[in-house]
């Protein structure tokens, strides 16, 4: 069966390409207005193609939402685990952060369609929080282990690790006020390593590790 005719189809581009572009549409909707408010038509437009061009490619706006919640969730597993657990709170923690922000500046919207999912009273991500308690509780018990070494200061790890989450999401879900509070305009990066150095220093000092390990 082949595709309906349309701009993209009369350019006979791969099916990738033309699912490349309904992805990167429909996170930017779904990011700006999440699942309720982001319709199958706005995707389409968005991405240059017609609706019913669209509905040959998805079956619905639900099933593509919940592959990119999906891609957002497994990314948070992937990249932000403790793979260093053995060289120190100081070295993991500051790890970590930069991964956390690094993700927040480069995939902004991303970030917003977790965000909006929660807003939204989370009913995708039910199966979801189990995962996450689990992965979490991992943290923890290397946190806590880290406690009786006496390499950090007793603590609750739950909201430091909460406290982290809140700090480097921030500057994706919060990205504008960001830009307005320091001053930056739209066309100039923020200096994200001066935004990593200041809450290293935050986060080690608040745990009572005094040194952050050098940077190359």
């Amino acid at each position: 069966m082949p595709a309906p005719d349309g701009p993209l189809s009369r350019a006979r581009p791969g099916r990738e390409r033309i699912m490349a572009a309904i992805r990167e549409a429909a996170v930017t909707e779904f990011s700006l207005h999440g699942l309720k408010g982001t319709s199958t038509q706005a995707i389409a437009l968005r991405a240059g193609i017609t609706k019913p061009q669209l509905h040959y490619y998805i079956a619905g706006k639900e099933e593509l939402y919940e592959e990119l919640l999906m891609q957002v969730l497994h990314a948070w597993k992937v990249v932000f685990s403790f793979d260093q657990a053995a060289s120190g709170p100081a070295a993991v923690l500051s790890d970590y952060i930069r991964k956390k922000l690094d993700h927040a500046f480069d995939h902004p919207e991303m970030s917003r369609i977790f965000t909006r999912e929660v807003l939204d009273g989370g009913r995708n991500l039910e199966g979801y929080w189990p995962n996450s308690q689990a992965w979490t509780q991992k943290k923890i018990d290397i946190i806590n282990g880290w406690i009786a070494r006496g390499l950090m200061r007793p603590l609750d790890p739950r909201l430091l690790l909460q406290h982290i989450w809140a700090m480097t999401q921030y500057h994706a879900d919060y990205a504008l006020q960001a830009r307005v509070m320091m001053g930056v305009g739209t066309e100039t990066a923020i200096d994200r390593e001066q935004v990593a150095r200041e809450l290293i220093a935050f986060v080690l000092g608040g745990c009572g590790i005094q040194t952050a390990p050098k940077t190359s």
